[in-house]
């Protein structure tokens, strides 16, 4: 698994209340298989803390974020700084 690219991880995270395999493959450059693997891991957390998500197929993405190991803040920082030194391009 690849790691996320931080603008894309930034992006998903504040407009997608709820992700599928799409935005999952998306940040991960995974197929479905593994998609499906790691969206199993953020439902079994959901239903440890009794957390309903509003379409079937989809699971809260700050959970999924937790869950993966992905910390907003550390990203949005990142993001703030490749912007500041101008390293989009890279």
């Amino acid at each position: 698994m690849k790691q996320p690219d931080v603008e894309t991880a930034v992006r998903i995270y504040y407009s997608m209340v709820e992700i599928s395999n799409k935005e999952i493959k998306e940040l991960f450059k995974v197929g479905d298989t593994c998609a499906v693997r790691m969206k199993r891991k953020v439902r079994d957390e959901m239903a440890k803390r009794g957390v309903k998500n509003y379409y079937p197929g989809m699971v809260k993405t700050s959970i999924a974020f937790e869950v993966w190991g992905l910390d907003i803040e550390d990203l949005e920082r990142r993001l703030k700084a490749i912007r500041r030194l101008k390293l989009n391009d890279i």
